[in-house]
């Protein structure tokens, strides 16, 4: 955890999260990822190429910061960075969780979606949490709220995120960055359009952080 997720999450104001079908796609999606300026990546654990396609990011582009996401237990925390993940993502965060991240030395975003659980990790040390899903659970709405009685704590919002609704994401002081899978569309993906996804990276980096 002191490798600092804050450190990573400072790279860029957007982390694309990728859920990736197959292993063959991961290279080429990295590359134009970091060429249009997203150096931070998150592939999701749920799909059976996950950490194939983590595996041959972490070893073929070693520009890119990949980390894995969708981590629900730690036995998927320790395939992760056996894969080389250099960074873990959870939707949610259970106690045993928490633990076995503190002990690996991962840097690690837990996932919150009320104040009690944000509390509750903020004890154990973490002070950039995931809040997921942000759209569904309040979004703006509710990071303006917690603003004041959670000063301490940043967040990464995902889930619903979009290019029309990242800036105002972003203005917010207690938004260090946001997650979001616009940036890697599935047909781009599909058809290898990596020119459009470098286009859309490139875009999203310039987003403004308060």
């Amino acid at each position: 955890m002191t490798v600092d997720i804050a450190a990573i999450a400072a790279l860029a104001p957007v982390i694309p999260v990728l859920t990736l079908e197959n292993r063959d796609s991961a290279v080429p999606l990295a590359r134009a990822l970091v060429r249009g300026g997203l150096p931070v990546l998150e592939v999701t654990l749920r799909t059976e190429a996950a950490l194939d396609a983590l595996r041959a990011i972490a070893r073929e582009v070693p520009e890119a910061i990949v980390g894995a996401g969708t981590v629900l237990n730690p036995e998927q925390l320790e395939r992760a960075q056996r894969a080389g993940a250099r960074f873990a993502v959870s939707p949610g965060c259970t106690c045993e969780l928490a633990r076995a991240a503190r002990a690996s030395g991962l840097p690690f975003l837990p996932g919150v979606q009320t104040v009690s659980e944000a509390m509750t990790l903020a004890e154990q040390g973490f002070g950039l949490l995931k809040f997921f899903p942000a759209d569904a659970a309040g979004g703006l709405t509710w990071l303006k709220a917690v603003g004041a009685p959670l000063a301490d704590l940043r967040f990464c919002p995902t889930g619903g995120i979009t290019p029309e609704t990242a800036p105002a994401y972003l203005a917010l002081a207690n938004v260090a960055c946001v997650g979001g899978s616009w940036v890697a569309p599935r047909g781009a993906v599909a058809t290898g359009d990596w020119q459009s996804v470098e286009r859309l990276a490139a875009t999203a980096s310039t987003l403004k952080r308060r």
